[in-house]
């Protein structure tokens, strides 16, 4: 299992891009987080298989209709592991 850490800057707030990420996340199996950040960007923690990880990162790139994602950025976060489920969290 692998663990991300991915931050989204673009119009990403007041989008549903978060629901977008719980559902997208649920639907491939992945355990985590996500909220929005106070400078407007979102950030993700998610834990799973490669290929699951890869496909979110990826679909993150474009999110939900009314995104419009300037840039994606996916770092290692092996300090932190998410053991169950997909939540979203408030404002960090």
């Amino acid at each position: 299992m692998t663990t991300k850490r991915i931050i989204v800057s673009g119009r990403v707030q007041g989008v549903g891009y978060r629901d977008w990420v719980v559902r997208t996340a649920q639907r491939t199996g992945l355990t985590g987080w996500v909220r929005n950040t106070k400078d407007g960007r979102v950030e993700i923690l998610a834990a799973g298989e490669d290929e699951a990880l890869a496909a979110l990162i990826e679909g993150a790139q474009t999110g939900p209709g009314q995104a419009r994602v300037a840039n994606v950025e996916a770092f290692a976060a092996d300090d932190e592991k998410p053991n169950k489920g997909f939540t979203k969290r408030f404002t960090a």
